[in-house]
């Protein structure tokens, strides 16, 4: 477990990395894929929830950091609007919501479910968004949630579900490499229908 939630921290770096460079899609309202999110996620219904905690707090921090050193508090491909009213760590909580989220629907992933948790990536970067975008408005006193925002947030989301397959995978290869099962396996059951000890 310690070497696959090792390896899984430097995913997440490479996450940060590759961020910068993915761009917007502007025929889609500017939407994007949201990499450090979407790894985040699909990395929370695979690990205990002290360790998922631990994994909001570098994402929240790196992403804010990342947003800080570029003169924003917020990714301008996916926001217009500088989100110079944001505090710092905000993100930390977004993202840990975002994760306790995924993090609920666990067992269903443990039962192999993994395309079910895929769909849910769509759903919690749909919440992630909406509650960004919702604490924005209220340090700014105003409604800026439009169409134009709801499309281009929706389009973000369903991004989410097209590339968390393919974060899943990497997933399951780092856990067959570090000899770590991501999923329950089924002990036998006896006549009676009970779980044999062994």
């Amino acid at each position: 477990m310690f070497r696959y939630s090792i390896s899984v921290l430097f995913l997440i770096l490479l996450a940060v990395i590759f961020q910068q460079f993915l761009p917007a899609f502007i025929g889609l309202y500017n939407s994007r894929v949201f990499l450090l999110l979407i790894v985040f996620l699909c990395v929370a219904v695979t690990v205990p929830l002290p360790v998922m905690f631990l994994y909001a707090l570098i994402c929240g921090f790196l992403w804010d950091a990342q947003c800080a050193l570029s003169g924003d508090k917020l990714d301008m491909g996916i926001y217009q609007v500088s989100a110079s009213s944001l505090r710092f760590g905000m993100s930390i909580l977004l993202f840990g919501l975002t994760g306790a989220l995924m993090h609920g629907f666990q067992q269903l992933f443990l039962q192999g479910k993994w395309y079910l948790s895929a769909i849910l990536t769509g759903i919690a970067t749909f919440v992630y968004l909406i509650a960004e975008y919702g604490l924005l408005d209220f340090t700014r006193g105003a409604v800026t949630i439009n169409r134009g925002v709801m499309l281009q947030i929706s389009y973000t989301s369903l991004f989410s579900v097209i590339v968390s397959p393919a974060i899943f995978g990497m997933l399951f290869l780092l856990a067959r490499l570090w000899h770590h099962s991501l999923v329950e396996t089924k002990r036998p059951r006896n006549h009676f229908g009970l779980m044999n000890s062994r």
